[in-house]
């Protein structure tokens, strides 16, 4: 008599809105390989369509967590609000990428396949239950990220950044699992809530301190806080902008969302310690990020330097703590992702003597020939000073009020006056569109209706989110709250 073979349950719910992005990977590399009767434009639907498509499964599953794989997997609403922020970030990139690929004649099948296959790496990330999942999904979301910074063969620039890219980002994946061996040969388990129980009774256990240390570097090169930044201005820099732009918004929300997990469920124990150790690294951050991106002409790498100093006050966030402090954190990545992309939005569609223009000087005049895009990167910029009403001035008085609250009062004054810091390099850029007169060929706006879709979606949740932030600030409060039980 033949035994019957014992098949686990498989619980696919929970996985649904990344296996939607991975199906649209796929098809769109069949659909590549086959006849060529459709254009590109068939792709880049496609790819739209699965991101769409899982934003739309995402918000469907919103008050019904779900686990999967043993618990390694859990999509919880914390994991659904970063799947809903890293669905917009993708949505706008695809956008902005049609008419800039078929400008720079790069436009193929696996730009939007890598796209996607980046975008389930970062939705899985903040799912992660596990540190096993947690380092897959970082490297599924990096590797397609280090193809996508090359993607312009021709460019050294683009080669520089990816390789750069890819040895540095090798380099932290290396602390990061090294961390991840010492945690498990400390407490015997990879799952961040038996780790939690574990190190409960080992406080002191040097093995266990060292691995979650070493945790803390990995994760400090992916959101590009000081001192593990080097990499961000070559590589925004080199990228394409599309690219980069995945970068800044995406990669980043769900670096710190598996950051933001680890911290309140596996080392909720040590809260005291690795808040004293970001105190100190949130002011670096900030400081860093700010003076250096003063002395920038290069307006990617200034915006580069200025994604640090961001990380940095995401960070203070993360200092305060409490379902104020961490739903804060989560608030202001939803603001900062509308608000970066649609500035980079902005450089995609400028040109200046038919290549890209990435000078602060390349932009003098643009607003008396181009108003709209002048008024949006304007807009985009007072929003990352955090000017009022715009998104980032709400996102920043919750980041602050929660660190004054919380007792953190000179960390938040030093966050003030690096904000004051900042004005200074973003007004350059408003000065130049609208007080000086270019020198030589004056930039000009491609026509790109996908472009100018995307822009407009920036451009009203920037607005949207500083007059009416209430109703998304609970929302990100109560995707927190479950963490912190």
């Amino acid at each position: 008599m033949t035994a019957e073979i014992a098949v686990p349950p498989v619980a696919l719910g929970p996985l649904l809105p990344v296996l939607i992005v991975l199906g649209a990977g796929a098809l769109v590399l069949l659909l590549d390989l086959g006849p060529r009767r459709f254009g590109k434009e068939i792709l880049a639907t496609v790819a739209l369509a699965g991101v769409v498509g899982a934003l739309l499964a995402a918000l469907g599953r919103w008050g019904k967590p779900g686990r999967a794989f043993h618990d390694m997997v859990v999509l919880d609403d914390f994991a659904l609000f970063v799947t809903v922020v890293i669905c917009y970030a993708a949505s706008l990139v695809l956008l902005l990428s049609i008419d800039y690929l078929r400008r720079s004649g790069t436009e193929s099948g696996e730009y939007y396949a890598l796209v996607l296959f980046a975008t389930a790496g970062m939705m899985l990330l903040a799912a992660a239950g596990d540190l096993v999942v947690l380092f897959l999904s970082l490297e599924l979301m990096s590797l397609s990220l280090y193809v996508l910074a090359g993607l312009f063969k021709r460019d050294l620039a683009s080669g520089e950044a990816s390789m750069k890219y890819f040895i540095l980002g090798a380099f932290a994946a290396s602390f990061l699992l090294y961390g991840i061996a010492l945690v498990y040969g400390a407490t015997g388990t990879t799952n961040l809530d038996r780790i939690a129980a574990a190190a409960a009774g080992r406080a002191r256990d040097p093995l266990l301190a060292i691995g979650l240390g070493l945790l803390l570097v990995g994760f400090g090169f992916k959101i590009s806080s000081v001192p593990f930044h080097m990499w961000a201005p070559d590589v925004y820099q080199g990228a394409p902008t599309s690219v980069t732009a995945l970068i800044a918004t995406g990669s980043k929300a769900a670096a710190f969302a598996a950051l933001i997990r680890v911290l309140l469920v596996a080392l909720r124990g040590a809260q005291a310690d690795w808040t004293a150790l970001l105190w100190g690294v949130a002011a670096l951050t900030m400081t860093v990020g700010n003076v250096a991106a003063i002395a920038q002409s290069n307006l990617k790498r200034m915006l580069a330097y200025s994604s640090i100093a961001h990380a940095g006050y995401m960070l203070v966030g993360l200092v305060a703590g409490g379902i104020s402090g961490a739903g804060a954190v989560l608030f202001y990545l939803l603001t900062y992702t509308f608000t970066t992309a649609g500035a980079f939005g902005v450089i995609t569609l400028c040109e200046r003597g038919r290549a890209e223009a990435v000078e602060v000087g390349d932009y003098a005049g643009l607003a008396r020939r181009h108003p709209a895009l002048a008024a949006t990167l304007s807009l985009c910029l007072l929003s990352l000073i955090g000017i009022p009403p715009l998104a980032g001035f709400v996102g920043k008085f919750y980041l602050f009020g929660a660190a004054v609250r919380a007792g953190y009062v000179w960390l938040a004054v030093i966050a003030v006056l690096n904000s004051a810091i900042a004005a200074y390099y973003y007004l350059r850029v408003v000065v130049y569109m609208y007080m000086r007169e270019p020198e030589g060929a004056a930039a000009s706006s491609v026509p790109s209706f996908a472009g100018g879709l995307a822009l407009a979606i920036a451009l009203v949740g920037v607005v949207l989110l500083g007059v009416v932030p209430a109703p998304f600030a609970d929302l990100a409060q109560a995707a927190v709250a479950p963490l912190l039980r």
